[in-house]
């Protein structure tokens, strides 16, 4: 297995679990896909990927229609993505997406927790080369080999394919996210759910207490709701 499996592994219950959490992440990102390319997901692909997510976390069917119909109204606001680097406690990189509306808050809220975390934020392009941006995609592996599709999908880019007890993932760099969905979909193998990650090429192994250290900034930076994903290149556990 690869560095994409070890980097699922630990993440696994780390990320998503709270479940109004997900619901707000989903609302923003059904916002973003909307504005990009329009509220029929027949015609725009960035939606039906964010439905397929939307059904995974167990969104209810009225709330994503609700949040199309009003991400398609006039007076409907922005969400802008925004990328935040720098460096928690012990030399941990640090790499943060938030999707604001108002950039001025999100700024002053990121600066302040690793400030009071004693890290340190970080000019654009200072961590980010530290992680492997990628994306993925869940299908369900009813009737499907894990072997077959890594070897039907390398031409798409298809770089690590892996099955776990809810399905077959695939993992590709980023820029092949569209390439692979439309085989996918015309090919009629069902998606659970997709999305990009940014895997950390190199980890640090810590200490507990110095990993409680990191772990203070990480849970701040979770919690503010600007903030939709955080990675870092701390060597994590699977407890």
């Amino acid at each position: 297995m690869g560095r994409a499996f070890e980097f699922r592994k630990a993440r696994k219950m780390k990320r998503w679990s709270a479940m109004s959490k997900a619901f707000t992440r989903i609302g923003k990102d059904i916002v973003m896909a909307v504005k990009d390319g329009g509220p029929d997901p027949a015609s725009n692909s960035r939606l039906r990927a964010v439905m397929q997510n939307a059904k995974a976390v167990n969104m209810p069917k009225d709330n994503v229609e609700r949040a199309i119909k009003k991400a398609s109204e006039k007076g409907q606001g922005d969400y802008k993505e925004v990328i935040f680097e720098g460096y928690a406690p012990h030399g941990i990189a640090v790499l943060v997406e938030t999707a604001t509306d108002n950039n001025t808050r999100t700024v002053a809220n990121v600066r302040s927790y690793f400030n009071k975390c004693d890290g340190s934020l970080g000019t654009s392009g200072s961590v980010v080369f530290m992680f492997d941006h990628t994306c993925n995609f869940r299908i369900n592996a009813e009737g499907l080999d894990a072997e077959e599709v890594e070897l039907e999908f390398i031409d798409y880019g298809a770089e690590e394919v892996f099955a776990d007890e809810d399905g077959i993932l695939i993992y590709a760099p980023f820029e092949n996210f569209g390439a692979i969905q439309a085989v996918l979909e015309e090919k009629g193998i069902e998606i659970l759910s997709s999305g990009f990650e940014r895997i950390p090429q190199v980890t640090k192994k810590l200490t507990p207490e110095q990993a409680a250290d990191v772990e203070k900034l990480l849970e701040k930076l979770d919690d503010d709701d600007d903030v939709q994903n955080v990675y870092h290149t701390m060597e994590e556990s699977e407890e």
